[in-house]
């Protein structure tokens, strides 16, 4: 095939390629970390997946263009170390290598978007021995990231014995959601303990009541006290990962303020080291207090001992109650720690973010701030009916702490305090 028909090609099949699965507000162009970056969020949101999943592949992905990109350019500390660049190789055709590897390996599925997008990328860069060099480097860069977590323990069987008292999670007949995530290897935490949270309130508490109550008016499906924006942000982020969302996020950011190949490789790598993390942490204390939903609570309040709870047996929550326990919430433990990363990336406010999923095209969100879009998180939790207040603030507390930990011990430069 002619170099002009294969052009033909790519310009129908990547477009194909990129609207597989949902993603968020497009990025404008910037480089080949930050295409990649899409291609990969695009790529680990194929169905059948899960956000946890996500997290994983991409923190490997992100991980390994990094590892390729640093070994060139040496900017930063290496998360391996090890990988041999040869003088003059090209930063941008190791990512595109890295990038494409690590996602055909993990993703197989997606290999002819993949194939498509990788020939796409390299047709921008001349060739030449610059160009052969970092191919090469990054595809052992790849090679060493998917050889470290080969291992990892993502896809063990853990056996799970739910509680049967008031306050225990129950889960659905299907069964309960990856109980054993929080015993994955972390990327940079020493273990999904590390920042295991104290225990939930009490049944009996004044906080305890306030929050069941709290989540018992606004988060039930006819709910009359909602707002309709409150209900759209409940709808949204439940259809829209923290990968998507953050991801999507940096990218925004990132071309606004114009930061250079090796900064991106280095911010997304330490975005999906923390998120994925964060997942492992909260998962870890999720199935240590095994702590029930609100549907659950609010059903069988008659139970709980406390005066201030009534029991509604035929409550039902805006959203779809997810299949693991309550405490802590992912999604804002996930996020706490995307924000420690992306405040100190790139400021805390002064952005202009816009997020949109295509599986609600009527509902488009604009961020100055990244507090505000975990602000809105945890009021999409409560307002959906599925977390309790006092599980976001927990949550939130977990992931800055993983997001804080990442950014003071990897990737670091010598400019770090």
């Amino acid at each position: 095939m002619s170099k002009m028909n294969s052009k033909l090609v790519l310009a129908r099949v990547l477009p194909l390629a990129m609207a597989l699965a949902p993603s968020l507000a497009s990025s404008a162009h910037a480089d080949t970390v930050t295409d990649w970056n899409a291609i990969m969020q695009s790529t680990v949101s194929v169905a059948p997946t899960n956000p946890n999943f996500q997290a994983r592949w991409g923190a490997i992905t992100q991980l390994a263009v990094f590892e390729a990109v640093n070994s060139i350019v040496g900017d930063y500390e290496p998360y391996l170390g090890g990988i041999v660049a040869p003088a003059g190789a090209s930063p941008a055709a190791a990512a595109i290598a890295a990038a494409y590897r690590t996602l055909v390996t993990l993703r197989p599925g997606s290999i002819v978007a993949l194939d498509a997008a990788r020939a796409a990328s390299l047709l921008a860069i001349a060739d030449g021995q610059a160009k052969d060099d970092g191919i090469a480097v990054g595809e052992a860069a790849a090679f060493a990231m998917l050889v470290l977590r080969a291992g990892d323990g993502w896809d063990a069987v853990v056996p799970y014995t739910p509680g049967t008292g008031p306050g225990d999670f129950q889960p659905p007949p299907a069964g309960a959601l990856l109980p054993g995530w929080g015993q994955v290897t972390p990327f940079g935490l020493v273990d999904g303990s590390q920042f295991r949270l104290q225990p939930p309130p009490a049944l009996q508490t004044g906080k305890y009541a306030n929050d069941l109550n709290e989540i018992r008016l606004l988060g039930s499906f006819n709910s009359s006290l909602r707002p309709q924006d409150r209900t759209d942000i409940a709808r949204f982020y439940a259809a829209a990962s923290p990968v998507q969302v953050f991801n999507s996020t940096a990218r925004q950011v990132s071309a606004a303020q114009g930061t250079s190949l090796s900064e991106n490789a280095r911010i997304f790598a330490l975005l999906g080291m923390a998120m994925c993390d964060a997942s492992i942490a909260c998962w870890e204390t999720k199935y240590q207090y095994n702590f029930w939903r609100p549907m659950a609570a609010i059903r069988a309040a008659d139970t709980d001992g406390n005066v201030l709870t009534d029991a509604d047996p035929t409550w039902l929550p805006l959203i779809t109650t997810p299949a693991h326990p309550s405490y802590a919430s992912g999604h804002a433990t996930v996020s706490g720690a995307a924000r420690a990363v992306l405040e100190r990336a790139f400021g805390k406010d002064g952005h202009a973010i816009t997020l949109t999923t295509p599986t609600l095209p009527n509902i488009v969100l604009h961020y100055s701030a990244f507090d505000q879009i975990t602000d809105d998180i945890d009021d999409a939790r409560i307002y959906g009916g599925i977390h309790f207040r006092f599980d976001q603030e927990a949550g939130a507390r977990q992931g800055r702490q993983v997001g804080s930990y990442i950014l003071r011990n990897y990737l670091r430069s010598e400019f770090d305090d």
